[in-house]
């Protein structure tokens, strides 16, 4: 067979049709089934990629569709109706019983408030396992359902407040019950109650009756004096938070599929020669690329397949955590299946699709050059950057439209959404045009830099794909770490953890905040609390607050003592948040604060950089001075019980923990408004981390006594932020970056292989190596930083607010630590001379 045999297909039979018919896609497809059962192993990042993709999707929307509870269940169960009425009602069982006659059968439950010396609230419960309307609130744990006057069941809440056990017995009132059962509401797992049978609550509080009626007919009916009807809450609307997990879904797919777009074009290289014989048999060119794209299919099958296996074992070993931080039960299989069902097929698609490009070109070759093993030069392709501008024209006005950071609502929501899609996906649709120039840049550069930049700039269809990926990748990180840092640097919406590990806040009994003095029986508290602590390291804190003045509510209803606060006059949203303590000598000093370190005339001292240049601020009661009753216009400030625009100093020393004093009020202005000191709580700082059962016993003694003790919350910081956005942008640019880099070498071995047999020894091997990698890294990183910073500026609409929070440091790390990085790596792990120089391996 001459060479010219085999140079163009054969013309196919003319009963086969132009393509071969269902029968030659048949064939191609079990072809490719083969190929991918043989060569599965070089298909393994593609199909781990996809596979973490759609695992994510699954254990993300089963999270978030099952976090919110169900509106109504945990108190209506199946009832779409429920009438509270007051226990001492003299009317209630006439009134009960009118209920039962006309709307038929109903369920009563009989709830009687607890004291127990503990901030949480607990009732005695009678109510009926089987209750027509009320069985989705009422769950058995262990044991059984109490029955008859002297059995109890508890919940492990109250069981493990009172010490009690199944079979032991609890003492409430002055009289003992058999404690039968632990029992729970399924609905809202921090429901805390003891259930008794039936009519066994001789003073109710309240009682709950259950029933179904229309609203008509329930709105016409008329109910006990001091009845309060109510209906089921309604779902609130917008956009539910499965649908955005898909969504994110979709940006993982997107990234995944930027790097299948580079391994299948490498994967087509290397099946150039088996792609040749099927065209030198008469395959047309749509059953040659349909090889390629099956192939892409059944790897992002086995992909999805393989995630969502993954995703559902990660489900099955995170749920149990999830119903204790949800407060309710979740079933294994309420999943939201068509968000997963969807993800899934979409996992398929994008593989299919990453295959697509390179089998249409693999398709478009000469049987004589496929068969030759070397593909045709690359031809300079006509790519229009229009798209590319215009989305990044688009983007950017659809933010600024959108309302810019802080803004809610359905529609700027979507554009917000638009724009930031429009924006990210303009700049990445432009970053393969940065490939063009590299060639021009080699000029009289040693060889292995000529030979690795015009490589990249000749190769495009694989070089780009993988400098869309980094950029990709890049672009997330810089955005968090900029979203991040603007978020964190709100001075009034002050946010981060509230306190350190080491660091424990008892509230004075009767108040959260302890605007009421501890109670004098309690006055050994903070006394036994630091014992149980082990620390000597305690500081009283306290609130400002003036005789006489007080906390009246629109319906009459007296708060207790006004303490002063700090806030911005006019503004509704984004208000100062945070304690505002008084500036003892104690309290400086326990921070280090030098007398010297303090103005004279400073009102407020605060750790929070920038508070002091926030204007319109306020230090004030709250609205009820000067008079109880007389409530203030919101940009009142009168004089005497108001410092308008108070000198605000920064001092570093103080703590910044959200509910330590990091804002405190001097004695200049506490003479200024003629206040007094109020005891608000106790702030315990230990030589180590609290332990677990450090701060179970604080918590044990603080309920004996009526109080609350307050530890680090799960808050992060903004440092962790920034750290483990930034280290997760690199790792994965790198994870890319060596991908793309074995592509390269994988599809360049021929030229390796000429370059050994010329005498090119190991550092040049290493050199074009390190090359490639740094500049991939390099202009992936600039690329992702600018198009986050042209996002975060369109959001934010002010490029100084950027400016003003940029994280320096992270963005040093990005776009000079991952360029370094990727050539460091290359560079160590490209010296290794190829197997086989005088001969080219077949397939």
């Amino acid at each position: 067979m001459t060479a010219s045999s085999v140079r163009e297909r054969p013309a196919p039979a003319p009963y086969a049709g132009i393509d071969g018919g269902t029968p030659a896609q048949r064939a191609v497809i079990r072809w490719a089934w083969r190929l991918f059962r043989r060569e599965w192993r070089q298909q393994l990042l593609i199909m781990a990629l996809i596979a973490v993709a759609v695992a994510g999707t699954v254990l993300g929307a089963a999270v978030a569709s099952n976090t919110p509870a169900s509106p109504g269940v945990s108190t209506f169960g199946t009832a779409n109706h429920l009438v509270t009425v007051p226990g001492h009602e003299p009317g209630l069982a006439a009134g009960i019983a009118a209920i039962r006659q006309r709307f038929g059968p109903v369920d009563v439950i009989e709830n009687q408030n607890l004291v127990t010396g503990s901030a949480s609230q607990v009732q005695l419960r009678a109510q009926s396992p089987a209750g027509r309307y009320g069985r989705p609130t009422l769950a058995l744990v262990t044991g059984h359902y109490p029955h008859g006057p002297g059995q109890v069941a508890l919940t492990s809440q109250v069981a493990a407040l009172y010490n009690a056990h199944v079979g032991g017995i609890w003492r409430q009132d002055g009289r003992a019950r058999h404690v039968v059962g632990i029992v729970e509401n399924p609905a809202n797992l921090l429901d805390e109650f003891a259930l008794v049978s039936p009519g066994q609550v001789s003073a109710p509080t309240e009682v709950t009756v259950l029933f179904d009626a229309t609203r008509a007919s329930a709105a016409a009916f008329r109910f006990p004096p001091g009845a309060i009807l109510q209906t089921p809450p309604q779902r609130s609307g917008g956009i539910g938070s499965a649908f955005v997990v898909l969504a994110a879904a979709m940006l993982g797919l997107i990234f995944v599929g930027l790097v299948a777009v580079a391994s299948f074009t490498v994967l087509a290289r290397r099946r150039l020669r088996a792609l040749g014989m099927l065209g030198s048999l008469g395959a047309a060119e749509s059953n040659i690329a349909l090889v390629m794209t099956a192939n892409g299919a059944i790897a992002g099958a086995a992909g999805a397949v393989a995630g969502a296996l993954v995703g559902f074992a990660a489900w099955l070993g995170y749920r149990p955590f999830l119903e204790t931080s949800a407060g309710h039960r979740i079933g294994v299989l309420q999943l939201p299946w068509w968000v997963i069902g969807t993800g899934m097929a979409l996992a398929v698609v994008t593989s299919a699709l990453a295959s697509w490009r390179p089998a249409r070109a693999a398709a478009r070759m000469s049987v004589h050059a496929a068969l030759a093993g070397r593909p045709e030069p690359p031809k300079a392709a006509r790519r229009s950057a229009l798209p590319g501008v215009i989305l990044l024209l688009a983007g950017p006005a659809l933010l600024v439209l959108s309302g810019g950071w802080g803004h809610n609502g359905g529609a700027a929501t979507l554009e917000t959404l638009g724009g930031m899609a429009a924006t990210i996906f303009g700049g990445l649709r432009l970053a393969p045009f940065f490939l063009t120039g590299l060639a021009a840049l080699a000029g009289r550069a040693p060889v292995a830099v000529r030979l690795a930049l015009r490589d990249l700039s000749r190769y495009r269809a694989r070089s780009a794909a993988a400098l869309s990926a980094i950029s990709f990748a890049v672009l997330l990180a810089v955005l968090i770490c900029i979203l991040a840092a603007a978020r964190y640097a709100n001075t009034l919406d002050y946010t981060g953890p509230n306190l350190a590990t080491n660091q424990l806040l008892l509230h004075a009994p009767g108040n959260a905040h302890g605007s009421l003095a501890a109670q004098r029986d309690n006055r050994l508290l903070p006394g036994r609390l630091a014992a149980a602590l082990d620390t000597r390291h305690t500081l009283t804190l306290y609130s400002a607050t003036r005789p006489g003045s007080r906390i009246i509510t629109p319906t009459g209803q007296d708060l207790g003592p006004a303490t002063a606060t700090l806030n911005q006059a006019g503004t509704q949203t984004n208000n100062y948040s945070g304690p505002l303590y008084v500036a003892t000598p104690a309290l400086l000093r326990y921070f280090g604060i030098r007398p010297s370190q303090v103005s004279p005339v400073a009102d407020v001292l605060t750790m929070r950089a920038g508070l002091a240049a926030e204007p319109r601020m306020q230090l004030v009661l709250p609205p009820s001075s000067p008079g109880a009753g007389q409530a203030l216009p919101p940009d009142a400030c009168p004089v005497g019980w108001c410092i308008a625009n108070p000198r605000i100093q920064t001092i570093t020393g103080l703590p910044a923990g959200t509910s330590a004093p990091n804002t405190v009020i001097t004695a200049h202005a506490m003479r200024a408004l003629r206040l007094h000191l109020v005891t608000s709580g106790w702030l315990f700082e230990t030589r180590r981390p609290l332990t677990a059962a450090q701060i179970n016993t604080a918590r044990q003694l603080a309920a004996a006594a009526g109080a609350t003790i307050e530890t680090k919350s799960g808050e992060a910081s903004l440092s962790e932020i920034l750290s483990g956005a930034t280290a997760v942008g690199i790792l994965i640019a790198l994870g890319v970056l060596a991908m793309t880099v074995g592509l390269i070498r994988s599809e360049t071995a021929s030229d390796l292989r000429t370059l050994a047999a010329t005498g090119a020894g190991a550092t040049t091997r290493r050199n074009l190596t390190a090359v490639t990698a740094g500049v991939l890294g390099l202009l992936g990183a600039l690329t992702g930083t600018a198009i986050a910073y042209l996002t975060a500026i369109s959001w934010f609409r002010h490029a100084s607010v950027i400016s003003s929070t940029a994280p320096v440091s992270e963005l040093a790390l990005i776009l000079a630590g991952l360029p370094l990085a990727a050539a460091i790596g290359g560079w160590l792990f490209a010296g290794r001379q190829p197997q086989t120089i005088a001969r080219q391996p077949l397939e």
